[in-house]
């Protein structure tokens, strides 16, 4: 796994854990690295697997996808954060596509990753348990989205200019 640190000359700095998105590196990091690693912390970006300089996956076109799904791609980090001696993170960070990764790390192992932040790409959450499928009763309440039952009332109340707002996700 291709990584990228900054900070890591003092291993008692809480580590930040930055995941970029796609069709990211951990090269789109660069910018806050320094200003992160200046802040106090261990700033640690990987490219994660199927990216840049990570290598150890099937790369034909009819490989086997199953290397990417997200509990493996949550492994990957875990492994990652061991490998430098790490038992824990201050903060696991997602980008677009790392958002979902980080969450699926935040939600496996909250022992690890002790707090989280998505930017660019919601987590619509786990899937709801197995228990009562057969009427549904045990299933999980899809989270209440602020707007969500009219998304259109919701934009037109909001002061002008309202050229930039869309509702996404929807």
């Amino acid at each position: 796994m291709h990584v990228l640190e900054a900070g890591w000359q003092d291993r008692t700095r809480p580590a930040l854990l930055l995941l970029p998105g796609f069709p990211e590196l951990a090269y789109s990091w660069r910018k806050v690295m320094l200003p992160l690693a200046q802040a106090g912390f261990h700033v640690i970006a990987p490219d994660q697997r199927g990216y840049g300089r990570t290598t150890g996956w099937d790369p034909r076109y009819d490989g086997d996808l199953a290397p990417f799904r997200m509990l493996n791609l949550a492994r990957d980090a875990v492994g990652l954060l061991h490998a430098l001696g790490r038992r824990s993170v201050h903060a696991v960070i997602g980008h677009d596509f790392g958002s979902p990764v980080a969450a699926w790390c935040a939600l496996t192992r909250p022992d690890v990753f002790r707090s989280l932040v998505l930017m660019s790409a919601p987590f619509g959450g786990p899937p709801a348990l197995p228990f009562d499928t057969a009427d549904g009763a045990g299933a999980a309440p899809a989270p209440a989205r602020a707007g969500a039952s009219d998304p259109s009332a919701a934009l037109a109340a909001l002061p002008r200019p309202r050229k930039h707002y869309q509702w996404y996700y929807s």
